[in-house]
């Protein structure tokens, strides 16, 4: 099988640079489509039309319905369209962002993004989710590149709620973990072969950050500031983990993540919350090393990350409820059987009941 990594063409991170977003959007096009969260769009709109205006293009500015569906693609691409843009430019959380994805690959046109939060690794994917009008999930729609540009303004990203901060860290704190599973047992990855050096570097690379900068971080972030450390996790959930999991490969904790969805107990949390669990939970089940366990749960205690089924909102029928969540994991096609070896749901269920003690005695001895 051959060896594949993948990455945008352009990543770009910087505390104010939104306000320098129209010298970086020039040479691809000269009229862009702006589609930007409406909360967003009130503090920055005004921001980009004069970085636009700089620069010497035109910034035709749409704001998002809300939902990545297809008829809010369809929507925007008439408007792209009639405004003959030639470029597309998301701005604002992941579902305008897959939105942005999904209409550039429509219009067949360059799609810069701009996440104003560092929540999850989706923005340097070429992956968008699509839901219906509802907000019921629809399907993947598997696009044939990564974005042209990522763009991250870390002035914003210190500016939003630190809890989303941590949910990165969650969902990049797998990306080593995972990779390392999939290098060893040579399964494929998303970018459709199997992995580089260069992304298991990356993924191991983005693990000792948020080893070393995590809590630091994430002071910063609840004082709403800009750091060294804040500028090294926003680089790490979002461009070293992005590429760390397309190139390298999901296992364990992101198939536990998705069993954990069908659950109402924990619907409320984030998915980097979900996925922190589902790291330990791997970790349980393959049996790693006891000073891994404990820097995995270390760092998830120290930035507010759950490393017990009830920090989950998970209190009773327990045993019922992780046989549910181990069956969902173990799915046809989950990423699960990316582990060496595979895994069975009777594994999987005594994986979960054991990381959530694991997570229980060490909470105990902490305290």
């Amino acid at each position: 099988m051959d060896q594949i990594i993948q990455s945008p063409g352009k990543y770009i991170q910087g505390a104010g640079v939104l306000a320098r977003l129209g010298e970086y959007l020039q040479p691809l096009a000269a009229r862009h489509l702006v589609v930007g969260d409406k909360f967003v769009l009130g503090f920055a709109e005004e921001m980009l039309k004069e970085s636009g205006k700089k620069a010497g293009i035109s910034l035709e500015i749409a704001t998002f319905g809300g939902e990545c569906s297809q008829n809010e693609i369809n929507r925007l691409q008439a408007i792209a369209r009639q405004t003959d843009c030639a470029a597309v430019v998301g701005i604002g959380g992941g579902k305008t962002l897959d939105t942005a994805k999904a209409l550039a690959h429509a219009l067949s046109v360059p799609v810069v993004v701009v996440p104003t939060i560092a929540s999850t690794d989706a923005p340097c994917s070429a992956l968008s989710v699509i839901y219906t009008d509802a907000g019921e999930f629809e399907r993947y729609l598997l696009l044939p590149k990564n974005p042209d540009m990522v763009i991250v303004d870390t002035r914003v990203i210190a500016g939003a709620p630190a809890r989303l901060l941590a949910a990165g860290i969650g969902d990049a704190l797998a990306t080593w973990f995972e990779a390392r599973a999939c290098a060893r047992s040579g399964a494929r990855t998303m970018a459709g072969g199997v992995s580089t050096q260069a992304a298991l570097a990356l993924a191991e690379l983005c693990y000792h950050t948020l080893l070393n900068e995590g809590e630091k971080a994430m002071m910063a972030a609840q004082a709403n500031v800009v750091t060294t450390a804040l500028e090294k996790v926003t680089e790490a959930n979002t461009f070293l983990s992005g590429v760390g999991f397309e190139s390298g490969g999901l296992a364990a904790a992101h198939a536990i993540h998705n069993g954990l969805t069908t659950l109402a107990d924990a619907h409320h949390y984030y998915h980097g919350e979900k996925v922190a669990f589902g790291t330990l939970t791997q970790l349980v089940l393959e049996n790693a090393p006891q000073d891994e366990l404990t820097a995995v749960m270390t760092l998830c205690q120290r930035v507010g990350l759950p490393i017990t089924l009830a920090q989950l909102d998970i209190t009773e029928d327990i045993p019922q409820k992780m046989r549910t969540v181990a069956e969902a994991a173990c799915a046809e096609g989950e990423t699960i059987h990316n582990m060496p070896g595979g895994a069975t749901p009777e594994q999987v269920f005594a994986a979960l009941l054991v990381a959530d003690q694991t997570g229980k005695a060490f909470l105990q001895r902490s305290s």
